[in-house]
């Protein structure tokens, strides 16, 4: 293992010299060096001016301008600051010859090559690290998409005047080179044969063919084919010949080209005008064949031919040496050197090209909602449910959870009912209650939604910036004299319980302090060590005060005042701009892409002012990518790498089935209402779509197609639901929101797209998806065993229903 190891390093030291021009080539354009040089001849033909004339311009900011006039550039392979920068990093700063001679003497045992292991680098190898690591250090600032891209755009016939010709084997398209040999070989629906003269033009352009091939380039097929034939035989247009112990036919023009190359011998009865000698007759095949074909090995042409690959070699070394063929390494995933016609390799590189560019271009509003949830770690509902995950693994899950929703305002109502159980697979309340009793997570209220709901948000102690939680306004903070005892007590002995604090704030009914308190805690001033009052407020109760009952002594205070309670402490004297950083670092993190519209969305005091100086720092240091990712979402947008080329990857959708994602409609992993606006049918439609609490998004491939009003009664269809299909996989999808375990025990749909169901056309199709007709209207019901709480939905939540149950006050 010790020689093979060393055997490997000694051969990536010292490459076959006949490679190393290729090498050299091919890496140059993605280094330090080239970008530096480039910098410095574009400064020199008055590319980069001065803004102020006068007075010296940052390093980073000429590299920054640099770096945008080069992607510029990168497009025209011909353009002149780009040529001449490849001439001087490959003529004025290495010295290819000498390299040359030395890996030469290296491999003709001229010069002695000795492996010496040593504790640490020498002086000089200590030099080449250095160096290899500011070579590399801004190497991985551009996307995959866009590296890719740039060595493509670089001009191939200029490139080969230069130093010869560059490795396409990494840069050429799969897809891009398998479209082009169909095309090639007219077995595209568009190039294929209609006439009988089409039909003969195929034996002119391809050469020979057997009757099956020729028939499956016909339209038509084989009886049309044989038809054709018969009647370009009879004509004396084409011959029947035998080449490789096969019949096959080619065009009575070939027949002295195929008898002198191949030995073929032509049928009696061909003029004498077409069996005159050729010259070069094998050359004049092989040159058809590069034509028709995508690059390719000498074995190929030479096994349908019958003839010795030598001699096929040989053939190509000369149209080698007129220029009329290539040789490289240039299909993907290969492991020798091929043949390639020029003009196809130049289609080739075009192709590849516009892939590539597209992959580069902004991605539509659809790829962007099947990249949130998937950066999410939401599970669509179309595949099978994953293993629920228990003890340490499922805390470390939540705590990563806890860490990219940090700062966003949910809904309490939708925590733990939809948002979490949809990232966490076997999701159970305790995991949250276990990780607050180690510190490790909090949260606040940002605000009521009505009398027993209210958004919140969670944070990790200590991370600043994580918490999203605005100075309280003056006017804004509740006046009272409940509040102001409430405050006044908290302030002076701390945490309390909910006996101590009642007794502080004057007594009285239980309703009246909760309502005091509670108002507290939608202010952002109070908060609890528990979760356990935010389940509480879903729970069903009547009106009336509690009482104890007789023989008791004593009675439990209410549900939702369980725990202790604690005034929110101030936020700690932070920088502003720490803050802001730490504010940046969460939304990247939570959103992948960050926009505008996802920023406003998520209610940032200051909105994206806030972050936007920060996120332009960081990347101009190179952190976060800048660009127009996400089409109709503005050019401000800042990316992850990771996210950047993960997005890429989702822009078309998933072959198979459809990806059907529910979510509840204020998940921060539904897009739309936020960064994204809902899909409308027309300036007509006037349907209000909200990220209200209770109400669900159905998503199929990225694109909303059912609304589910608040409590489930109203259902709203979507334009995308016009597609039976895709209507019928999110009508299904529904039945995800049914069990005895799910927010809905079963799912009661009275009107559709704002009419009673029974007048709907819509009616059909729900009784397709599942529904069944009842008194009130259509039913969606749990017929299967009863799921667990393991399927991923916390128990305990959406007992009414699916309904928002009055606290009683």
């Amino acid at each position: 293992e010790g020689e093979s190891a060393v055997e490997a390093v000694e051969a990536a030291l010292f490459p076959d010299p006949d490679e190393i021009e290729d090498l050299v080539v091919g890496a140059v354009g993605s280094s330090a060096l080239f970008a530096a040089r480039f910098r410095e001849n574009a400064a020199r033909a008055l590319l980069l001016p001065r803004r102020r004339p006068g007075t010296r311009t940052p390093l980073w900011q000429q590299r920054q301008r640099a770096a945008g006039l080069l992607a510029v550039a990168s497009r025209y392979g011909s353009f002149p600051i780009l040529v001449e920068t490849y001439r001087e990093c490959l003529s004025d700063v290495f010295d290819l010859s000498a390299l040359r001679e030395v890996l030469g003497g290296v491999r003709g045992r001229e010069i002695a090559v000795h492996s010496v292991e040593t504790v640490r680098a020498s002086p000089f190898a200590s030099s080449l690290l250095f160096d290899y690591v500011a070579a590399f250090m801004y190497d991985g600032d551009a996307p995959i998409a866009e590296r890719r891209a740039q060595a493509l755009t670089l001009d191939r016939d200029l490139l080969r005047e230069l130093l010869g010709q560059e490795e396409l084997r990494e840069l050429l398209d799969p897809d891009a080179l398998a479209d082009l040999e169909l095309s090639l070989q007219s077995l595209t629906d568009e190039r294929k044969a209609r006439t009988a003269d089409q039909a003969s033009d195929l034996l002119h352009r391809l050469g020979d063919l057997t009757p099956d091939e020729i028939a499956a380039r016909v339209e038509g097929g084989g009886r049309v084919a044989d038809g054709w034939l018969a009647t370009l035989v009879a004509t004396r247009r084409a011959i029947r010949v035998r080449i490789g112990g096969e019949e096959r036919l080619i065009a009575i023009e070939d027949a002295a080209r195929y008898r002198d190359a191949l030995g073929v011998q032509p049928p009696a009865g061909v003029p004498d005008a077409f069996l005159g000698s050729t010259m070069a007759p094998l050359d004049g095949l092989l040159a058809r064949w590069a034509r028709t074909h995508g690059p390719f090995h000498p074995r190929e042409p030479a096994t349908r031919w019958g003839v010795r690959e030598a001699a096929v070699e040989e053939a190509l070394e000369r149209l080698l040496a007129a220029g009329a063929i290539l040789r490289g390494e240039f299909r993907p995933g290969g492991a020798e050197r091929e043949w390639c016609d020029p003009e196809v390799l130049r289609v080739l590189r075009r192709r590849s090209l516009a892939r590539l560019r597209r992959e580069v271009e902004p991605v539509d509003a659809a790829a962007y909602g099947r990249f949130l949830p998937a950066w999410h770690g939401i599970m669509p509902v179309s595949e099978p449910s994953p293993v629920p995950l228990r003890g340490d693994a499922a805390l470390e899950r939540l705590a990563e959870v806890v860490d990219q929703l940090a700062g966003v305002p949910i809904p309490a109502s939708v925590l733990e009912r939809d948002v979490l159980p949809a990232r966490i697979p076997g999701y159970q309340p305790r995991l949250l209650d276990e990780l607050g009793a180690m510190g490790e997570v909090g949260w606040l209220g940002r605000g009521s939604l009505g009398r027993d709901d209210g958004r919140i948000v969670l944070f990790r102690p200590g991370r600043r910036g994580s918490d999203g939680r605005p100075a309280v306004a003056e006017p804004d903070r509740p006046n009272g004299e409940r509040h102001d005892a409430i405050r006044a007590h908290l302030s002076a002995r701390g945490a309390s319980f909910y006996r101590d604090i009642r007794a502080a704030a004057g007594g009285g009914s239980d309703r009246e302090v909760l309502d005091a308190l509670w108002d507290l805690v939608w202010a952002g001033e109070v908060t609890n060590d528990t979760f356990a009052p935010l389940r509480a407020l879903r729970w069903k109760r009547t009106g009336r005060e509690r009482r104890p009952r007789p023989g008791r002594l004593t009675s439990l205070g209410p549900p939702e005042a369980a725990g202790r309670w604690s005034l929110v402490e101030p936020p700690a004297d932070v920088p502003a701009t720490e803050r802001a950083h730490g504010l940046a670092l969460a939304l990247l993190e939570r959103h992948g892409i960050v926009t505008r519209d996802a920023v406003v969305g998520e209610g940032v005091e200051r909105g994206f002012a806030a972050v936007y100086p920060v996120l332009r720092t960081m990347e101009e240091a190179g952190r976060v990518r800048r660009g127009y990712f996400v089409d109709g979402l503005g050019g401000a947008q800042f990316a992850l790498g990771g996210a950047l080329d993960r997005l890429r990857a989702l822009r078309d959708p998933s072959p198979g089935e459809a990806v059907v994602h529910v979510l509840a409609a204020a998940d921060p992993a539904n897009p739309f209402g936020a960064a994204l606006a809902w899909p409308r049918r027309g300036d007509d439609d006037r349907r209000v779509l909200a990220r209200a609490a209770g109400a669900y998004a159905v998503l199929v491939d990225g694109v909303p197609v059912v609304y589910l009003d608040r409590g489930g009664s109203s259902l709203q269809l979507l334009p995308a639901a016009d597609d039976l299909e895709v209507g019928g996989a999110a009508l299904r999808g529904l039945a995800h929101l049914v069990g005895p375990d799910r927010p809905f025990r079963e799912l009661l749909v009275g009107r559709i797209d704002g009419v009673p169901v029974a007048e709907s056309d819509a009616r059909e199709r729900l009784l397709e998806a599942g529904f069944v007709a009842g008194y009130r209207g259509l039913v969606l019901r749990h017929s299967t065993a009863a799921p667990t709480s393991d399927a991923g939905w916390a128990p305990g939540w959406g007992r009414g229903g699916g309904r928002s149950p009055v606290r009683g006050r």
